[in-house]
């Protein structure tokens, strides 16, 4: 486990949060959608949000977990598993300082 997480994880709320804000923020009015003549451009750009959407999932829960393993190095249960209460391996939280499940019950 790393020495000092807080850092780390802090770093990670606040990339999670630029990004985002810049998934949040409102289209140019360029690039709205229209399905007229040139159906494609509309299509790609429809995609393209749907992906956006899925992103700001991902982002989301992973600011939650942040939250979550910051809250856990304030009660002392930092490196443990939320589900089974084993340790969390160190490899897992050097990759991954977020984590607050073990590699057995991550989703």
């Amino acid at each position: 486990m790393p020495s000092d997480p807080r850092p780390a994880l802090e770093e990670i709320l606040r990339r999670v949060d630029a990004e985002l804000a810049e998934l949040t923020r409102r289209p140019e009015p360029s690039s709205v959608i229209g399905f007229g003549k040139r159906v494609g451009d509309g299509t790609s750009v429809a995609v393209e949000r749907i992906t956006d959407v899925a992103k700001q999932e991902g982002l989301l829960a992973k600011r939650q977990e942040t939250e979550r393993a910051l809250t856990k190095l304030g009660d002392g249960t930092y490196g443990r598993c939320d589900e089974c209460g084993e340790p969390i391996g160190a490899e897992r939280l050097e990759f991954r300082p977020y984590a607050v499940r073990c590699v057995h019950h991550a989703t």
